[in-house]
């Protein structure tokens, strides 16, 4: 059969998480609860740190980013997803498709550099307190998010690219319930070889880097955090990295055992409900890890429903 270049009229099938029909609507309910929760609970994150001067400081400035960037890649994936479930129809455009797996892309790269951006400023003001407020100024950390979305774009921009110059079979099935450009990269008929050393690249990139970036930030507060004598200073210093971390843990860990679980499994419907964790799951999970772990957030959250209560 002789591979055609349908990206601008054909068609992809996002196959979703199950051929079960018995269980549509199940994932269907879970799945938009996910996403009014996830977009609710950033939301609500985003606006008490607005609403509060005493959180308008770089650490918040970075979380307030981070949940938008949490509500982007949910809008993202999650509502084609739910409409495809809701009107029984798998298709979705190669337009549709390349600009969904772009968009996920950007975002997903964003948070990466923001995880990053937020390790470097507990490093900061745990290793060098009496330099924090001229390094992590407002135009400084502006600065890191700006830096953050361009280099992911640039990234994005130039895979999408050289995908979009592949040729593509008639088979245009994608076993996963949003569009990635490994999966695209997956179907195509022409060679890959280059696609692929782009994507391997950016992995390193926008995961190796990063997370290299955390760990010595870390290491570095771990050595000062010790050399602190009292023990409540210890646990004051390191407390206010617990939140951080534990995203940390979730963002990556979720992500390393979806790249190994895929790596050992042959079977891709079990890698793409595995990737809901980092994909769906972690971006749920954050308002509420931020908001119960730290006693800051926890005040301008019941500050902005007091005023909420109060308006209404």
């Amino acid at each position: 059969m002789g591979s055609t270049n349908q990206t601008a009229t054909g068609e992809f099938l996002l196959l979703g998480l199950s051929d079960d029909t018995e269980l549509q609507s199940v994932i269907f309910a879970l799945f938009l609860f996910i996403y009014l929760a996830t977009v609710l609970g950033n939301l609500i994150i985003i606006l008490a740190i607005i609403s509060d001067s005493h959180l308008h400081t770089p650490m918040y400035f970075f979380i307030s980013n981070l949940s938008f960037a949490d509500i982007c890649i949910s809008t993202t994936t999650i509502p084609k997803m739910l409409v495809n479930i809701r009107t029984q129809d798998q298709r979705i455009t190669h337009t549709g498709c390349f600009t969904q797996a772009c968009f996920a892309m950007v975002f997903a790269s964003l948070e990466s550099c923001l995880l990053s951006a937020m390790a470097y400023d507990r490093y900061v003001a745990i290793c060098h307190p009496l330099r924090y407020t001229v390094t992590m100024n407002f135009h400084s950390c502006s600065l890191l998010i700006l830096f953050s979305l361009f280099i992911s774009s640039v990234n994005v921009l130039l895979l999408s690219l050289t995908v979009l110059q592949l040729s593509f079979c008639r088979d245009l099935e994608i076993p996963h319930f949003f569009c990635e450009l490994t999966q695209l990269v997956n179907l195509a008929c022409s060679d890959t070889f280059i696609s692929n050393m782009l994507i391997y690249i950016a992995s390193i990139i926008f995961g190796g880097i990063p997370v290299f970036g955390i760990i010595f930030s870390y290491v570095e507060i771990i050595s000062s955090v010790l050399k602190i004598s009292s023990v409540q200073g210890r646990y004051k210093a390191f407390s206010t990295c617990v939140s951080h971390l534990s995203v940390v843990s979730l963002f990556y860990g979720t992500g390393l055992s979806v790249c190994i679980g895929s790596a050992v499994n042959d079977s891709p419907r079990k890698t793409a409900v595995a990737s809901v964790m980092y994909s769906v799951v972690t971006q749920m999970l954050n308002p509420f890890i931020y908001s119960l772990r730290n006693r800051d957030m926890a005040g301008a959250l019941r500050k902005l429903m007091g005023k909420m209560a109060s308006f209404i």
